[in-house]
């Protein structure tokens, strides 16, 4: 008989089991605890979820990708900034030639705390095939890094592109900025930076492009006026500005853009689905920038429309409403390129 019996064996798998559930309990009592204290418990867990999510999406568009595009990847557009990078799409035909074509810069989404470029590869590259420069766009996500670092860095990036632009066949007296959710509120945020000096100045912001050089914006499903809205992602807003009271921080009016839009605003394409938290936050939008006779191209669903909209619906290409999105986003940017200055 082995030197331990089989009710010495049964105790001490008993005693195992009870020190694994007991640590397990006071592993999550606390991470609870933490999570009292610090954003960045619920920030991880929502990105492994939610990067998770970005993948599968990336993956499903793969088979509407046509043949043709070229691109360059992982280019550094800030030397001192490991998260600042950018990958850049084109039609192949333009590769061996000097040939720039109008730009697109994309900024992806993931609530300020999660998401990547590389998951919305496959959607650029989409655009690209249209006729354009399509450039995805990484920046320091939060609690890592806090408002407003996403914006300075798109600001940066565009910086690089304004330098070295030719060589990426990109045309940075066309451009148009363009996002989703988190991404399209940052984009929001820097197109105002460059139509207003005195936002500009709000957040501390030198414009690295001149205003002629932005013919529009194109943006998904975004949060534009978070203060007047139901929205608040406590956690996720807690973890972007540094503070669980950021409804009381002053920055909080400087990011809902939509408060803070003038004439000079460029032209925009707006889209939202009716089962999207956040589509009144784009009706709002809206609203302000036709007040202010900014030309406003919208995309919105009635209520009764079937099947249901649902937020990033544009990355479905298997749904009518994804479709459509690409179609009249593509139709916006083409129409801003023909008309006259004065429309833009």
């Amino acid at each position: 008989m082995d030197w331990i019996s089989v009710p010495g064996r049964s105790k001490i798998v008993m005693i195992a089991a009870g020190l694994i559930v007991a640590l397990a309990a006071l592993l999550a009592i606390g991470i609870f605890t933490f999570g009292k204290v610090s954003p960045w418990p619920m920030a991880l867990m929502l990105r492994f979820q939610w990067d998770r999510s970005g993948l599968e999406t990336n993956r499903a568009m793969e088979r509407f990708v046509p043949t043709g595009v070229a691109g360059k990847f992982n280019l550094q557009y800030d030397p001192s900034d490991r998260n600042a990078k950018l990958d850049v799409f084109y039609p192949s035909a333009v590769e061996p030639t000097k040939q720039v074509l109008p730009v697109v810069v994309w900024v992806h989404g993931g609530s300020w705390i999660s998401g990547s470029k590389d998951y919305v590869t496959n959607y650029l590259k989409i655009l690209a095939s249209k006729g354009f420069t399509v450039v995805g766009v990484d920046y320091a996500l939060a609690p890592a890094k806090r408002y407003p670092t996403p914006v300075r860095e798109l600001n940066q990036a565009l910086d690089f592109l304004n330098r070295d632009g030719e060589t990426l066949h990109a045309d940075m007296t066309r451009l148009f900025l363009a996002g989703s959710s988190a991404g399209a509120q940052i984009a929001a945020q820097l197109a105002n930076v460059i139509s207003s000096s005195a936002y500009a100045g709000e957040l501390d912001i030198q414009p690295s492009i001149e205003r002629s050089q932005l013919k529009g914006v194109v943006f998904h499903c975004g949060a534009y006026d978070a203060i007047s809205s139901s929205y608040r992602r406590g956690g996720v807003l807690w973890a972007y500005f540094g503070t669980k009271d950021f409804a009381r921080d002053s920055r909080f009016l400087q990011f809902s853009v939509a408060r803070h839009v003038t004439p000079n605003f460029p032209a925009t394409f707006l889209s939202a689905g009716n089962e999207d938290s956040l589509a009144p936050q784009s009706y709002t939008f809206a609203e302000n920038l036709a007040e202010q006779g900014v030309y406003v191209d919208r995309l919105f669903f009635p209520q009764d429309y079937t099947p249901k909209v649902w937020h990033e619906f544009q990355f479905d290409l298997d749904t009518a409403a994804g479709q459509l999105a690409l179609e009249r986003s593509v139709n916006f940017m083409v129409q801003r390129l023909l008309e006259p200055a004065s429309m833009r």
